[in-house]
C-alpha cells in the first residue's frame, strides 16, 4: 500500500458522538430487558461494537460471526454463508446483530433470517455505515451514518485488509488503493 490517506468523510470525534447517541437510543429500547446479546459481524465490525459495547449501561454479552460470500463461479452466486457461528445459545435471549456496513443487503437479511430461525426474544440490527441502493431490502433498526455509494475504510472498514485501524472514515478510490 502507498502513501495514500483516505479522504475523511467521518471524523473521529463525529463517530464518537454517534456512538454514544446510538448506545443511549438503544438503552432506552431494552430498558425492560435482564441482558442484551451484541453480535459482532468479523471482521469489520469489531471496532464499532466494542466502542459501542463500553458505552452501553445495559447487561450485556458479547459473540461474534464470521460469514463468506460466494462470488460468480460458485453454485451460490451472490450467497452468503456462516463460516462461524455464535457460541451462546441465542433462544429467548434479546439479540442486536452488530455489523460495519449495508451495501447490497444481502449479508444482514441473511443473518436475520438465520437468527429469527433461532427464535430469540427480540432480534434488532445495528450498523455503523448504510449506502444507497440495497439489492435486498432490509430494516435497520440503529444507523450510525448514511453514506455516498463510495468505497469506504477506517474504523474497522478495510480496503484488501488494508486501512482497518484508521480512527475516522474514510473514502478510498480502488484504483489508487492498488497502487504501491
Amino acid at each position: 500500500m502507498g502513501t495514500m490517506q483516505p479522504r475523511v468523510l467521518v471524523s473521529e470525534e463525529d463517530i464518537r458522538e454517534r456512538v454514544a447517541e446510538l448506545a443511549a437510543t438503544i438503552e432506552r429500547d431494552y430498558a425492560g430487558a435482564d441482558e442484551i446479546l451484541l453480535l459482532g459481524v468479523l471482521r469489520g465490525a469489531f471496532i464499532f461494537l466494542a466502542d459501542l459495547a463500553r458505552e452501553l449501561k445495559v447487561p450485556r454479552r458479547i459473540d461474534f460471526i464470521a460469514l463468506s460470500s460466494y462470488e460468480n463461479g460458485s453454485d451460490f452466486a451472490g450467497g452468503v454463508r456462516l463460516i462461524m457461528d455464535s457460541r451462546i445459545n441465542v433462544t429467548g435471549k434479546h439479540v442486536l446483530i452488530v455489523e460495519d456496513i449495508l451495501d447490497s443487503g444481502r449479508t444482514l437479511s441473511y443473518l436475520l433470517e438465520t437468527f429469527e430461525a433461532r427464535h430469540p426474544a427480540s432480534l434488532k440490527s445495528c450498523v455503523l455505515v448504510r449506502k444507497p441502493g440495497q439489492e435486498v431490502q432490509v430494516e435497520v433498526d440503529y444507523v450510525g451514518f448514511d453514506i455516498p455509494d463510495e468505497w469506504v475504510v477506517g474504523y474497522g472498514l478495510d480496503y484488501g485488509d488494508h486501512y482497518r485501524a484508521l480512527a475516522y472514515i474514510g473514502v478510498v478510490e480502488p484504483e489508487s488503493a492498488d497502487d504501491g
